[in-house]
């Protein structure tokens, strides 16, 4: 029980102290660095660009199923969020189409 609460202690801490940290670090400036905001518009691309690559790397074209539920998948995540612009709509529909052609089809 005592290690739980110290657990949850730590926790607490860690995660009050990152969310507090910036604000400690900028001052009261209302602006962040330029710096702090091309990150911003840099890393979410960045980040997402290397979760497909993470998602694809075990896919082998050579052996069935030839890597078509992850090429459909992929491609109905792009047209979705083309046509919707919603990141969460084309993330969840395209990963229930994968799952679904992986258990059913595939």
């Amino acid at each position: 029980m005592t290690h739980s609460l110290l657990l949850i202690l730590v926790i607490t801490l860690v995660t009050l102290s990152t969310r507090m940290l910036p604000f400690l670090f900028f001052g009261g400036r209302r602006q962040p660095p330029a710096a702090v905001l091309y990150l911003g518009r840099l890393l979410p691309c960045a980040i997402m660009g290397m979760l497909v690559v993470y998602c694809l790397r075990g896919v082998t074209p050579m052996t069935y199923p030839h890597g078509l539920p992850e090429l459909i998948g992929v491609a109905s995540a792009a047209l979705l969020h083309i046509w919707r612009r919603n990141t969460l709509l084309s993330i969840a529909v395209s990963t229930a189409l994968y799952m679904l052609l992986v258990q059913v089809a595939f």
